[in-house]
């Protein structure tokens, strides 16, 4: 198995106005091909090369090995200027935060991977989770895994297998070249569909033991950004999307409001007591929302630079402001479609996209509602009672 293949030649910028200057193309560029992507249900290798000029995919790489570690609020700030324009394409450059996992890794295979590139695209598809035949020096892995986001554009796989004693009972990720298993193009959906989040089929596919981490384990490598809760901002980074979207589809209902009269020749709906009474409750729960997520992720940010302890009072704060903000997101988006009036039900509406792609975060096992309640009883003191939380 090679390491991984992501072309040397395409990386990050050197100057912090060049990367400023490539996000603006991205999202440029974005705005033109966004049907393009929805239409194929993916987002192609060369776009994800534009990003990779704007630094997002090295920004969770530890400084240790060359990477450029973004503070998780700057990154996820970018994420959200995406997911205005197109939430799927967002959704997948989140996973441009997704390296804080390789911490975990041995340090000589870390050094490895990084080695060549440290602008490496990875997409994982870690359900459900596969027991694999231990063999000498790693694993034989067979297996289908799902919802494998990015896989089409992807330097690097990651695919589930189950853990054990050795582990604690956590799950443990395997990393795989594209090229040594087979995407599956299963991705039938009606929201996120420019994410690409195929299944991946392995048949006795050689990882060594090198290659493989336990997801959310102890870091190899202290450095602020890892010292970050790597599963609360895997939760985060969703959230941010679901912000972006609803942030998008509000921009829509200021545009539509400014006209000066309805397609009927009546009062233009900016002029209707609704209307303006939806567009400042759904501005005011937004900005709540978005407030208490920057700020504890500041707040915990600040804890991970200074090397302070993060509690489990802190990730669950985390985890409970993505959920917050996945929600709400949710909430202003319809919101947003009812101000809209009856042509938002037709698919070529620009409401559409916003609509379709915001319900999808908070559906996420990591922002479901059943948060709430995890997310109350660590901050009571009790045990959360779902997996893997905070």
């Amino acid at each position: 198995m090679t390491v991984h293949k992501a072309d040397e030649s395409v990386c990050a910028e050197e100057t912090i106005s060049a990367r400023r200057k490539a996000f603006g193309k991205a999202l440029e560029v974005l705005q033109d091909r966004r049907d393009e992507f929805g239409t194929q249900g993916f987002v192609p290798k060369d776009f994800i090369d534009l990003l990779k000029r704007t630094g997002m995919y090295r920004a969770s790489v530890p400084a240790e090995f060359g990477g450029e570690p973004m503070p998780p609020a700057q990154f996820m700030d970018m994420v959200e200027e995406i997911s205005r324009v197109d939430p799927a394409t967002g959704w997948v450059a989140s996973f441009g935060s997704s390296l804080v996992y390789f911490a975990a890794l041995p340090v000589a295979t870390q050094e490895k991977l990084y080695s060549r590139s440290v602008d490496i695209a990875y997409a994982g598809g870690l359900f459900p989770m596969q027991e694999a035949e231990k063999v000498d020096g790693g694993y034989l892995c067979t297996g289908v895994w799902q919802f494998a986001s990015g896989c089409k554009g992807a330097d690097i796989l990651g695919i589930g297998l189950q853990g054990g004693p050795d582990t604690n009972g956590k799950p443990i990720t395997a990393l795989v070249d594209p090229a040594d298993v087979e995407i599956v193009d299963n991705w039938d959906v009606a929201g996120m569909r420019a994410t690409g989040s195929h299944a991946v089929r392995a048949d006795r596919v050689f990882v060594p033991e090198d290659m493989t981490f336990v997801r959310g384990g102890d870091p190899r490598v202290d450095e602020p950004i890892t010292r970050y809760p790597a599963l609360a901002y895997a939760a985060q980074v969703l959230a941010s999307v679901a912000l972006g979207a609803a942030r998008g589809a509000l921009d829509y209902v200021y545009e539509t409001g400014a006209v000066r009269t309805s397609i009927t020749g009546g009062t233009s709906k900016g002029n209707r007591p609704t209307y303006k009474d939806g567009v400042a409750r759904a501005e005011a729960d937004l900005r709540s929302a978005r407030a208490f997520f920057y700020e504890i992720t500041n707040e915990v940010w600040d804890h991970a630079v200074r090397d302070v302890e993060i509690t489990e009072r802190h990730r669950a704060l985390l985890r409970l402001a993505a959920t917050q903000a996945a929600q709400v997101s949710r909430k202003v988006v319809l919101s947003a479609f009812d101000l809209a009036g009856t042509g938002a039900i037709y698919q070529s509406h620009p409401l559409q996209r916003f609509l379709q792609d915001c319900l999808v975060p908070a559906q996420h096992a990591m922002l479901q509602n059943n948060t709430y309640e995890a997310a109350g009883a660590v901050l009571l003191g009790a045990e959360a009672g779902i997996p893997s939380f905070p």
